[in-house]
């Protein structure tokens, strides 16, 4: 567990399958994290991954942000701070270029 957030630490993502060394798991958890920006893009929203701690800051325009420990809770507080669904598999998510 993080001592700084308190997040267990996460065993990985099913999308670190196939990365056998540490660097290659960093490389795709950047690469994860460019897709999830692109698809929050369209809702004025975006996230970080500061490689310290475990999980994600999702930030809002207005300065609001909130540290979120999988994808399945950022989807749910990126729907909360658009204040209203955020769907990744939507035409305006994946058509916003």
């Amino acid at each position: 567990m993080c001592n700084a957030c308190g997040f267990p630490a996460a065993p990985g993502h099913w999308t670190d399958a196939g990365a056998s060394s540490a660097g290659d798991r960093l490389r795709l958890r950047f690469a994860r994290l460019a897709v999830v920006n692109r698809l929050l893009a369209p809702y004025g929203l975006s996230a970080r991954d500061d490689g310290a701690t475990p999980g994600l800051q999702l930030f809002a325009p207005g300065g609001e942000w909130v540290l979120v420990p999988d994808l399945d809770a950022l989807w749910r507080e990126a729907s909360r701070m658009a204040r209203g669904p955020v769907d990744p598999m939507s035409d305006r998510a994946l058509t916003h270029g």
